[in-house]
């Protein structure tokens, strides 16, 4: 039973299959990222990936942003060949600790940060997203972009209409 509060604010039509879901999910999440990155194309700070996976997100951020990093931050890669970035622009280990860490060294210059890191209980995603929200407010610039998967809780940053073509309540995306 999902707690008072968590389906007003993460609405999913009851009549929705899980493959509905799944591709509500994904071309929400490319039509954001491409709104995101042509909105970010002229800040020339890191991109951050929060949640490797499989990579998809990361081979499609790698092909279409030029002249800037992306750094993944995951606990072990496991990704498709493709789509592994290099050992280089992997931070590894548990986000709750790279991230504080990763202030020290980027400051507040990510000019777009991707955050895919729920699963598929929408409560633990909620809780996830409260812990972790105040560790990634500190590494966005001032005018970038932050994409996510489930509704994050800044202090500083304002939630952005959604650009045509995603799906209310599957993506999300936030500007300093």
């Amino acid at each position: 039973m999902l707690a008072t509060g968590i389906k007003e604010r993460f609405p999913v039509s009851e009549n929705q299959s899980r493959l509905d879901l799944f591709i509500d999910r994904m071309v929400s999440q490319r039509t954001c990222l491409d709104f995101a990155i042509g909105q970010t194309n002229d800040m020339t700070g890191p991109v951050f990936e929060l949640g490797l996976g499989n990579g998809r997100t990361y081979h499609h951020l790698v092909q279409h942003i030029q002249g800037r990093p992306v750094y993944v931050f995951e606990r072990a890669v496991a990704s498709h060949p493709d789509s592994t970035p290099p050992e280089d622009r992997v931070i590894l280990g548990d986000v709750r600790e790279t991230l504080p860490a990763s202030v020290e060294r980027f400051g507040a210059s990510a000019s777009l940060i991707h955050a895919d890191l729920g699963g598929h209980n929408r409560e633990k995603n909620d809780a996830f997203a409260r812990f972790v929200s105040p560790l990634i407010e500190p590494l966005l610039a001032p005018g970038g972009l932050m994409v996510s998967s489930d509704r994050m809780y800044f202090d500083t940053l304002t939630e952005l209409p959604l650009p045509d073509g995603a799906v209310d309540g599957r993506c999300f995306i936030y500007r300093r």
